[in-house]
């Protein structure tokens, strides 16, 4: 018998010590309900009649595939029954209202990275958490510093839950047999100076300059500024990077760049960056645009898209610092003055 400690006891541990305690804990255990059967739904796949194939356009623009729209109704299920005034997708435009006198409001993306299936590589659920405002709408508008939790699901070849709660990042994983998450990593700290990036090196001649100079600078090795040897790292799964962020430390970057669509960055701001934000800032790390701390950010539009650059604290800072050194006008120049300045140390 595990003796492990259950998602559910380790929620009511905390529930007498936080704001809204019961109510974002039954938020939680409702959503981590719903992911012990998406995660089955992805493991069986095509033989629980998932094809993979595209199943629309989501409100943001971009393809739905049937598994897309399979984890949206799940999430909105299981949500309906738990104290939420308010919820939204990734999937929908404008966010739905559950119960308008529900003391919290969800922002979720119910399963990111979809596209990574076919090829049988992680994908997961994000979701974030805070308190309803006296205007729904205006709830989801607020900076990330609202947020009482957060957290994400990775479905690999463990069903890994992320829970940042009670200012702390804990780790969970399903036992398959039960179908309850147990705690497996309390309080975890993110490495402060780890010599590995993660970036899709393919989009280098789109970048801006300080992220030009960045990589660059790590490429260089022990011949460069950095001073070390990095290793580089590209899963093309947010929830899969993250995870190795918490367990390994680096830093992750998906930046703005000069493609059409791209120009302000690409992940989205209320349920991708924010709660991976609050996951790296509990856990001891920084998440920036490269020139604000996204947590201090807030959403204009319910899809807004931001760019993110996350993880140990050295490699974060060490990025904002040569954004710091570059006027925005020059962002994009490969002028050999602009591409240094803000690695004088």
């Amino acid at each position: 018998m595990d003796e492990r400690v259950t998602l559910r006891s380790h929620l009511d541990r905390s529930a007498s010590r936080t704001p809204r305690g019961d109510a974002v804990a039954a938020v939680i255990e409702a959503i981590a309900a719903a992911t012990v059967d998406l995660a089955a739904l992805i493991a069986d796949g095509p033989l629980a009649g998932i094809t993979g194939q595209d199943g629309g356009i989501n409100a943001d623009g971009d393809r739905q595939k049937d598994i897309d729209v399979a984890a949206d109704e799940m999430m909105r299920l299981a949500l309906a029954d738990a104290p939420v005034a308010a919820v939204l997708s990734e999937e929908a435009a404008l966010p739905e209202t559950l119960n308008p006198q529900a003391p919290l409001c969800v922002a979720i993306d119910p399963l990111d990275g979809s596209a990574n299936l076919e090829n049988n590589i992680s994908v997961g659920t994000i979701f974030s958490i805070r308190p309803r405002g006296n205007d729904i709408l205006s709830t989801f508008f607020e900076p990330g510093t609202a947020q009482c939790a957060a957290g994400f699901v990775v479905y690999g070849p463990q069903t890994t839950l992320v829970l940042a709660h009670d200012e702390s990042v804990d780790i969970f994983i399903l036992n398959r047999h039960t179908e309850q998450f147990l705690l497996i990593k309390q309080g975890v700290k993110i490495a402060p100076d780890t010599p590995e990036f993660a970036i899709n090196a393919s989009n280098r001649r789109h970048w801006y300059g300080p992220v030009r100079a960045y990589i660059d600078e790590c490429l260089a090795g022990t011949n460069g500024d950095r001073g070390a040897d990095f290793n580089m790292r590209w899963i093309g799964s947010l929830v899969a990077e993250s995870l190795r962020i918490l367990v390994r430390g680096g830093v992750f970057l998906y930046p703005a760049d000069a493609r059409p669509g791209y120009r302000e960055g690409r992940l989205r701001l209320l349920y991708e960056a924010h709660p991976m934000a609050l996951v790296m800032e509990w856990a001891g790390g920084a998440a920036t645009t490269g020139r604000r701390r996204i947590l201090e950010l807030g959403a204009k539009t319910p899809h807004q898209r931001v760019p993110l650059i996350m993880g140990s604290v050295r490699g974060v800072r060490d990025v904002s610092a040569i954004h710091e050194g570059i006027e925005p006008m020059f962002d994009n120049s490969d002028a050999p003055l602009f591409a240094r300045r803000g690695l004088f140390r």
